[in-house]
C-alpha cells in the first residue's frame, strides 16, 4: 500500500476520491487555459450611435466563440467559463459615458487642455468659438495659407465601366491652376432621390485610388468604395498626390513647394480634401447635408484634415492613420515635415478633433498606428462634443487585428456613417 493509500484509508477504493479530485482539479485548470486558448481578445468599442432604432453605446466587450466552444463549456465544466467571464466582461453594463480600461493609463499620452482648465467647466458654445478660431488660425499657420479663391473644377469623364450593381467613372478634374488630380465615382444602381455620399482617400499604395475603387482586388478589405457603394453610397476617390506621375514622394512635395514654398504636404492633401468635396457635391444625385469622409492608413490622414479644415463633411471614419503626432511618420515632408519636432511646435491632434466637433468622428485603432493609448484622444475632445449635446457623435474601436480594415472595422464604420448619413 502506498503512503497516500495508507494515509486515505484501506485498500485501493479508498484512493478514488482523492485521484477524482486531483484530476477534476487538472481537468478545470487544463480547459481553463484552452478556454482563454480558444477565446479571442475582447474587442473594445465605442461606437455610439442610434442604429435601427436602437442605441449602442459604452460597449466595451465583445467576444466570438470558437468553432466546438459550447462542447468545450460542457466537457470542461463551468467554472473556467465563469472564471473567462468575470475576467474579462466585468463590468457587466457598460457606463453611460465610456472609460478607457485601467491597464491603460501607463500608456495613454498626456495631452494638453483644449481650453484653459479654468473655463472648461463653464465654457459656452459662444466662448468656444473664440477659442476654435484661435485654434484654427494657429493650425493655419503652422499648415499653410489654402487659397483664397477657386479656379473652376472642368471635370473630364475618362471612362466609363456599367458594372452590374454600381457605375464606375475615371474622372479629372482642376485643383487649382494647372495642377489637375483624378480619381473614380462611383455610383449605385437603381436607386433614385437625392442620396449620401463618401470621399474616401486610399492608402499608402502603387495602385493609389484604383484599390478604393475596385480595380486593384488583391486586398479586398481595402476596396472601401465597393464596399460603400453597395450599401447605397455615391463614392468619390481621388488620387493622393504623392502619387502623380513622374517622381516619388519626396519628388512631388518639391514640385508642390516650388508654386507654394510655404505649403506642408498636408495643405496640399487638405487643398485636394476641399476640392473633393467641390467635385462631389457637383454630382445631381448627392445629397449635400449627408456627404461624409473614409480613410485608412495616409488616406486616414487626409480625412482627418478634411474634416478640420471643411465643414461639409458631416461624418468622417479615420482608420489606422496614427493619430497622434508620434505614432507614425508625421514628421515626413509629405505630411507635416521635421518642424514637429522643433520645441516651439505646441500642437496635438486632439486640437484638429475638437474642430471637427459637434460632427461625427469615428477612430478605427487595430495595435498598430493607432492603439488603445489613441483613446486618449478620445477622452480630450469629449469635453467639447458635450458642450453641444453630441457625445455620441464620437466613436471608438480597437479591432487588435493590425494595420488592417477587417470585417469588424468594416461594420462598425459602415453602421456609424449609416447612423449619421443614413442610406
Amino acid at each position: 500500500m502506498t503512503p497516500l493509500a495508507a494515509a486515505a484509508g484501506s485498500g485501493p477504493r479508498a484512493l478514488l476520491p482523492a485521484v477524482w479530485l486531483t484530476n477534476r482539479l487538472a481537468e478545470e485548470i487544463v480547459g481553463f487555459l484552452r478556454l482563454a486558448a480558444a477565446v479571442p481578445r475582447a474587442v473594445e468599442l465605442d461606437v455610439t450611435a442610434g442604429l435601427e432604432g436602437r442605441t449602442v453605446s459604452g460597449v466595451w466587450a465583445r467576444f466570438a466563440p470558437a468553432p466546438g466552444f459550447a462542447a468545450r463549456i460542457t466537457a470542461r465544466g463551468i467554472l473556467p467559463w465563469l472564471l473567462w467571464l468575470g475576467v474579462n466582461l466585468l463590468p457587466a453594463q457598460p457606463a453611460a459615458v465610456p472609460v478607457p480600461p485601467a491597464r491603460l493609463t501607463d500608456t495613454r499620452p498626456v495631452l494638453a487642455p483644449i481650453v484653459p482648465e479654468q473655463s472648461a467647466a463653464a465654457l459656452t458654445p459662444s466662448e468656444w468659438t473664440k477659442h476654435r478660431t484661435a485654434l484654427l488660425a494657429a493650425w493655419r499657420q503652422r499648415l499653410g495659407p489654402l487659397p483664397a479663391a477657386k479656379v473652376a473644377l472642368d471635370p473630364e469623364i475618362l471612362s466609363t465601366e456599367e458594372l452590374p450593381d454600381f457605375t464606375r467613372q475615371h474622372v479629372r478634374y482642376r485643383v487649382e491652376e494647372g495642377v489637375t488630380t483624378d480619381g473614380y465615382l462611383l455610383t449605385p444602381r437603381g436607386r433614385a432621390g437625392k442620396l449620401p455620399a463618401v470621399v474616401v482617400f486610399h492608402q499608402t499604395t502603387k495602385s493609389q485610388a484604383q484599390q478604393v475603387a475596385g480595380l486593384d482586388t488583391s486586398n479586398p478589405e481595402l476596396m472601401h468604395g465597393v464596399q460603400l457603394v453597395r450599401r447605397g453610397y455615391v463614392v468619390w476617390a481621388p488620387r493622393c498626390f504623392i502619387f502623380g506621375e513622374g517622381a516619388d514622394y519626396a519628388g512631388h512635395v518639391v514640385a508642390m513647394q516650388r508654386k507654394h514654398p510655404d505649403w506642408t504636404g498636408m495643405a496640399r492633401m487638405t487643398w485636394d480634401a476641399v476640392r473633393a468635396m467641390d467635385f462631389i457635391l457637383t454630382q445631381p444625385n448627392v445629397d449635400p447635408e449627408r456627404v461624409g469622409g473614409l480613410g485608412h492608413s495616409l488616406g486616414a490622414k487626409e480625412v482627418l484634415y478634411a474634416a478640420a479644415f471643411d465643414e461639409r463633411y458631416q461624418a468622417v471614419v479615420f482608420s489606422e492613420g496614427g493619430i497622434g503626432l508620434t505614432f507614425s511618420n508625421w514628421d515626413a515632408p509629405w505630411y507635416l515635415g521635421p518642424q514637429i519636432r522643433r520645441p516651439d511646435f505646441d500642437l496635438e491632434h486632439h486640437q484638429l478633433m475638437a474642430l471637427i466637433a459637434p460632427r461625427a468622428f469615428l477612430l478605427l485603432a487595430g495595435d498598430s498606428a493607432d492603439s488603445d493609448r489613441s483613446e486618449a484622444f478620445i477622452a480630450a475632445v469629449r469635453p467639447i462634443y458635450r458642450l453641444f449635446g453630441a457625445e455620441k457623435n464620437l466613436g471608438w474601436l480597437n479591432h487588435r487585428t493590425g494595420h488592417r480594415y477587417p470585417p469588424s472595422a468594416q461594420t462598425a464604420a459602415e453602421d456609424f456613417l449609416e447612423a449619421h448619413l443614413g442610406r
